[in-house]
C-alpha cells in the first residue's frame, strides 16, 4: 500500500471524512500514519511522539486495519481500553467498511469466575455486610446473562469493591481443565476471540503478564501477531519494572493460610495438621511484622535490603518465614492430586516459596553468598527437618516456580512497612534486556504517545527499553499554544522545600481561581501536599465567602471525581500522580492547572535511588540522565491537561521557581507547549479578562 494511497484515507473528499460528522484532515495525522504504514510495512519499530490533537488512535487504526496483518494493540489502562474498543474502533471500521474482525481481551482478574461464585453463594459467612448480600445477588444474575463476564460492564457494583476478589480467579487458585465449570469460562471464551480476532485490545499490564508467562513456558494468553500498537507508551518503563519483579506481603501469606487451611481440612483432613501449619505460617508471618517496625521512624516507611535497620531480627524473622511456608509446601505438594483446591494451594506455596527465596539471596554482606542455613538441615516450626517441596508433586511445582525468572542481572530490594501490612519487594534495575528481546523476529512494532522525548530527544525512552535501533519521529500538535495557553510562574515564591512554600503557593493560586471562569486542577507531587493544599484551600475558601466546590484524591475512586467535576460549577480538584495524565476535561470545564512542584521522583523510591547509584557508579550523571529527563515527561504529562481541543483555552500555573531560575529548567520549560510565558500575576489575570470576554 503507497503512502499516497493512505493519504487518500484521511483526505478531504475520502471515507473517513464522509463516515465521521466534523472531520477535517490534519496534515500531522496523514504524516503520522504514512510513516506507521511504512514500519508496518517494513516491520521495524517506530517510537513516534504525536503531540495532543493530532488524532494518533485514527493515524494508527488506519494503516492497522488495511496492512497490518494480526495486530494487538495495548493501552496504558483498562479505561481507554474500553475507550478504543467501544468507541474509536467501530467508527475507523465502518467509515473504512474495512472486514476486520475484533475483541478485547483483559486480564483474568476482570472476569467473573463461575467456580468461585459458586463457593461464595455457598459460603455465607464469607459475605461481609448487607452490601455484599445485594452484590453477590447482582453478581449472580449478572454472569447468568453476560456475554462476556466482564465485571465493567455491570456497574451497579463498583469496580473497587472488595467482593470482586472473591468472584474471580487469580493465575494461582484457577483450576484451569480441572475446573468443573470449564465450559462456561469467560477468560477462556475471551481468549478464544482473541486468538480468532484480526484486531485485538489488551492493556500493558496484560502485555507484561504474558511477557513474564513466555517465560515460564505459558503461551495461550495471548496470541501471536504481525504488528503491535502500544498507546501511552510512556507508561511502558514503570509497567515493565513493576511486572518484571515480584513482591510478597503479609496479606498475601494469611490468604495462604486461610487457603490451606480450607483446602486440607476438606480434602486431605487425615494428612496433616493443617490448622497447625496454617498458625505456625500466620505466627511467622506477624512475626516478621513486627521485626518491620523500626521501619515506621524511616522516610516513606520503607528500606532496602542493605539498609534494614536491625538486620540480624530481620533475617530471622525471614529465615523462619520461609521455613514455615516451605513446611505448607511440603504438606501440601503430598496431597495436590487429591482436589484441585489442594493443588491450587500447593502451586501458591511453591510461588511464594520462590519469591522469599530472592529475598534470602544473595545474603547480606559478610554473611555466605550462597543460600546459607536453607539446605536439608533447615528446620520447620515444628522442629522436623524439611526438604521445601518433598511431596509427589514437589518437583514440577518447584520447577514451574523456579521457571517464573523473566529476568536477570541486577535488582534491588526493599521491604515497605504499611499500617496493617508488610510487603516485601524486588525489582530488576533494568528492564531493558527482557523487554526488548520479546519482539519477534519480523514483527512491527510501533510506539506512541504525546510524551515519549526530551527536547526532541528519545534516547532516555529507547534506551529503558532496549531499543536503541528504533526509528523516531515527533508530529506536532495543529493547536495554536501561544493564543490558546499562558504558563505563569509567579515571582516572589520560596524554595519549594520551604515550610512556607504550600502556603504561598495557594495564596499566588487564589486570585487565578477568581478570575478563571471554569474548574481548576490542582496538580501536586505528593499525597501529602494534596492533604496540605486542600486544607488551605478550604479555609480560604470560607474566608473569603466562596462556595466553590473542592473535590481531593481519596474521597472518591478517581472516575468518580472526575463525573462529579464535570457536572459542578467551578469545581477544584486537588490530585497527585494518578491525575497528571490520562484525564480529558475539554471545553469551559477547565481552564486553570497549577503545579505545585516539579515533579522529580523521590528520592527515597528504592528503584529510583539503585538506579542512580548505578548510574553513578558507571561514571554517568544520574540528574542530567536520569532525574531530568523523568521529570521533563511527568511535567509534559501534566501540562497536557489544559488544553485538549481546538477551543480549549487557560493558564498553566507552575509554583517552582526552578522552572526559570535555575539552568536547568529551560531543558523542563521547553519541552512543554509553547505556551505564551509571563512571571506577573497581573498579565495571567489580563488573560483570563481577555480570553473570557472572546
Amino acid at each position: 500500500m503507497l503512502d499516497l494511497e493512505i493519504s487518500e484515507f484521511f483526505a478531504e473528499d475520502g471515507p473517513l471524512a464522509s463516515a465521521l460528522p466534523g472531520y477535517a484532515p490534519r496534515p500531522s495525522q496523514v504524516a503520522l500514519a504514512q510513516a506507521i504504514g511504512q514500519a508496518i510495512r517494513d516491520r521495524a519499530t517506530l517510537v513516534a511522539e504525536a503531540g495532543t490533537g493530532i488524532g494518533k488512535t485514527w493515524a494508527y487504526l488506519v494503516p492497522a486495519f488495511i496492512q497490518g496483518g494480526k495486530v494487538l494493540i495495548s493501552t496504558g489502562t483498562r479505561t481507554l481500553q474500553d475507550q478504543l474498543f467501544m468507541r474509536d474502533l467501530p467508527r475507523v471500521r465502518a467509515a473504512l467498511a474495512a472486514p476486520v474482525t475484533a475483541a478485547l481481551l483483559k486480564g483474568r482478574g476482570n472476569y467473573v469466575c463461575h467456580y468461585h461464585l459458586d463457593r461464595l453463594q455457598g459460603d455465607e459467612r464469607a459475605l461481609k455486610s448487607r452490601t455484599e448480600i445485594s452484590q453477590l445477588r447482582q453478581i449472580q444474575v449478572f454472569a447468568g446473562i453476560s456475554k462476556t463476564g466482564d465485571r465493567s460492564d455491570l456497574a451497579q457494583v463498583p469496580e473497587d469493591a472488595d467482593i470482586w476478589q472473591r468472584v474471580t480467579s487469580t493465575r494461582e487458585n484457577c483450576l484451569g481443565q480441572e475446573c468443573p465449570r470449564i465450559r462456561d469460562c469467560f477468560v477462556l471464551k475471551a481468549r478464544r476471540q482473541a486468538q480468532e480476532a484480526d484486531v485485538v485490545v489488551v492493556n500493558h499490564a496484560l502485555f507484561m503478564a504474558d511477557l513474564v508467562l513466555r517465560e515460564e513456558g505459558v503461551t495461550d494468553l495471548l496470541p501471536e501477531a504481525d504488528t503491535v500498537i502500544f498507546d501511552e507508551a510512556h507508561q511502558l518503563p514503570d509497567t515493565a519494572t513493576r511486572f518484571l519483579g515480584s513482591s510478597v506481603s503479609t496479606h498475601q501469606l494469611l490468604d495462604f493460610c486461610r487457603t490451606l487451611e480450607a483446602a486440607g481440612l476438606a480434602y486431605a483432613r487425615e494428612a496433616a495438621k493443617w490448622s497447625d501449619v496454617a498458625r505456625h505460617l500466620e505466627t511467622a508471618a506477624r512475626e516478621l511484622r513486627l521485626a518491620c517496625a523500626p521501619l515506621d521512624r524511616l522516610p516513606g516507611r520503607k528500606a532496602t535490603f542493605e539498609a534494614m535497620p536491625d538486620p540480624d531480627t530481620f533475617d530471622a524473622a525471614l529465615a523462619d518465614l520461609r521455613a514455615a511456608v516451605d513446611a505448607a509446601a511440603q504438606a501440601l505438594g503430598a496431597v495436590a492430586e487429591k482436589h484441585p483446591d489442594l493443588m491450587a494451594a500447593a502451586r501458591s506455596g511453591a510461588e511464594i516459596s520462590l519469591r522469599l527465596k530472592r529475598w534470602a539471596t544473595p545474603a547480606r554482606a559478610g554473611a555466605a553468598a550462597e543460600d546459607e542455613g536453607w539446605g536439608r538441615d533447615d528446620q520447620s516450626p515444628g522442629g522436623a527437618a524439611v526438604e521445601p517441596l518433598a511431596g509427589s508433586l514437589a518437583p514440577a511445582l518447584m520447577q514451574a516456580a523456579a521457571d517464573a525468572t523473566p529476568w536477570t542481572g541486577p535488582a534491588v530490594r526493599w521491604v515497605e512497612h504499611g499500617q496493617h501490612h508488610v510487603r516485601l519487594h524486588s525489582a530488576p534495575l533494568s528492564v531493558a534486556q527482557a523487554f526488548s528481546k520479546y519482539r519477534k523476529p519480523g514483527q512491527a512494532w510501533i510506539m506512541t504517545s504525546a510524551t515519549l522525548s526530551v527536547n526532541g530527544e528519545f534516547h532516555h525512552f529507547t534506551s529503558q527499553l532496549g531499543l536503541e535501533q528504533a526509528r523516531t519521529g515527533k508530529w506536532e500538535s495543529p493547536f495554536d499554544y501561544p493564543e490558546q495557553g499562558l504558563l505563569f510562574v509567579p515571582r516572589g515564591l520560596p524554595e519549594p522545600q520551604s515550610p512556607a512554600f504550600l502556603e504561598r503557593f495557594v495564596e499566588t493560586l487564589l486570585p487565578l481561581l477568581q478570575a478563571s471562569p471554569g474548574g481548576a486542577l490542582v496538580l501536586c507531587t505528593t499525597l501529602r501536599a494534596v492533604d496540605k493544599v486542600a486544607a488551605l484551600l478550604a479555609d480560604a475558601f470560607e474566608d473569603e465567602g466562596h462556595d466553590w466546590p473542592l473535590l481531593k484524591q481519596g474521597d472518591g475512586t478517581r472516575r468518580d471525581l472526575l463525573e462529579r467535576f464535570c457536572k459542578l460549577k467551578h469545581p477544584v480538584l486537588v490530585g497527585s500522580a494518578s491525575f497528571w495524565e490520562g484525564i480529558d476535561l475539554p471545553g469551559d470545564v477547565l481552564t486553570l492547572v497549577a503545579i505545585d512542584k516539579l515533579p522529580f521522583a523521590p528520592p527515597d523510591d528504592p528503584v529510583i535511588e539503585a538506579r542512580l547509584r548505578a548510574c553513578r557508579a558507571q561514571g554517568g550523571n544520574p540528574f542530567a540522565e536520569y532525574q531530568l529527563p523523568e521529570a521533563a515527561i511527568s511535567l509534559k504529562q501534566g501540562a497536557g491537561r489544559l488544553i485538549r481541543t481546538e477551543s480549549d483555552w487557560g493558564v498553566l500555573m507552575v509554583g517552582d521557581t526552578r522552572l526559570v531560575e535555575k539552568p536547568y529548567g529551560k531543558r523542563l520549560w521547553r519541552g512543554l507547549p509553547p505556551f505564551a510565558r509571563t512571571r506577573e500575576l497581573e498579565e495571567a489575570l489580563a488573560f483570563y479578562r481577555r480570553k473570557g470576554g472572546d
